[in-house]
Formats: C-alpha cells, sequence, structure tokens
C-alpha cells in the first residue's frame, strides 16, 4: 500500500491545495505589511515636495521685493 502511495507521489505534477493556500497566506501577509508602509513613504514625499514648493515660493518673493523694493499685492 504505501510503496502505490510513494510510486503515486513520484509521477504526480503540480501544487497540492494545501500547498497553494499557504502561498497565498504569505502574499496575504507581506501585502499586509507592505501596503502601510508604503502609504506611509507616499505621505512623506507628499510632505517634502510641499515644502520644496514654499522654499521657492519663499525665494522667488524675496527676489520679488530685492527688485522692486515692495511685496506683491
Amino acid at each position: 500500500m504505501f510503496r502505490r502511495l510513494r510510486e503515486k507521489a513520484k509521477d504526480s505534477k503540480g501544487f497540492t491545495l494545501i500547498e497553494l493556500m499557504i502561498v497565498v497566506a504569505i502574499i496575504g501577509i507581506l501585502a499586509a505589511i507592505a501596503i502601510p508602509q508604503f502609504m506611509t513613504y507616499k505621505a512623506k514625499a507628499y510632505n517634502s515636495a510641499a515644502l520644496s514648493d514654499l522654499h521657492n515660493l519663499r525665494l522667488e518673493l524675496e527676489g520679488y521685493t530685492a527688485t522692486w523694493d515692495s511685496y506683491p499685492n
């Protein structure tokens, strides 16, 4: 009986349902960890872009003030 099972196991190709379920669970766990990290990085990039835009606006206002001796209306 065990001999038949071993021979059948050698001839079988593909994955079992348990193996596929384990792989899906591992991918789900990795996604649950990665998605919040991605959102954090996205928020940090948005904040950095906003700070850069504010810095550029300050430089433009300083240049305008230096040229015209007043702030724009």
